[in-house]
């Protein structure tokens, strides 16, 4: 499908904790897409003196601020994995503040691409799915989900099992997807997949896999 077959097509994408996402969303972006990073919205909302640090330090307390002024994002995740409560405030009042923002991004790039895409981990658990014509899951097995995240994040894996229980698992989000994208073998295929997505085999970068 080309950019003008699309006029106006918003496509969720989704997947997990260490599911592979950055990958797609960096080729889609080198193929010249838009692509909203809700992650990026989220830290960028959690900067010193923006909304989502007021709500944090006035809940929880000058303890989670660094000498420098900005949030001790470790003490921050430990709070809130650790308490389901205020896991599900978390959820609750920080997801309302980030659906706001999203919206406001979602309907700006409306008007200006005709195919653009919102990467958003909690799609499915936090009810985004009505705003997408698509949803593509990227999706690895629980078990090498588990080993990734370990590797990644240095965790033991009773740590990376509590922290993929805050979401739901894959195997259920590959219900509720439009397309689903295997992550199991090597970044050129994962490319690969991408690429037959948009355009039923664009050509990508070498540079880019090679990178």
């Amino acid at each position: 499908m080309s950019k003008e077959e699309v006029m106006g097509k918003i496509i969720g994408i989704t997947g997990g904790i260490a599911s592979g996402k950055s990958t797609v969303t960096n080729f889609l972006r080198r193929e010249g897409y838009k692509v909203v990073d809700a992650d990026t919205l989220v830290h960028k909302l959690q900067n010193p003196g923006e909304r989502l640090y007021r709500i944090l330090v006035e809940h929880f307390g000058q303890e989670i601020i660094l000498e420098n002024g900005s949030l001790n994002r470790p003490l921050l995740a430990k709070r809130l994995f650790s308490n389901p409560s205020e896991l599900e405030w978390s959820k609750e009042t920080q997801g309302e503040v980030i659906r706001e923002e999203l919206a406001t991004l979602r309907d700006q790039l409306a008007q200006t691409e005709g195919v653009f895409f919102m990467d958003i981990p909690l799609l499915f658990e936090q009810g985004y799915d009505s705003w997408f014509d698509e949803i593509w899951l990227v999706y690895v097995d629980k078990k090498t989900q588990i080993e990734r995240l370990m590797n990644r994040d240095h965790m033991n894996v009773e740590e990376a099992q509590a922290r993929l229980e805050s979401q739901w698992s894959l195997s259920k989000k590959k219900k509720l997807a439009s397309h689903i994208i295997d992550n199991s073998g090597t970044q050129k295929e994962l490319v690969e997949q991408v690429a037959s997505l948009l355009e039923g085999g664009v050509s990508y970068s070498t540079d880019f896999l090679e990178g």
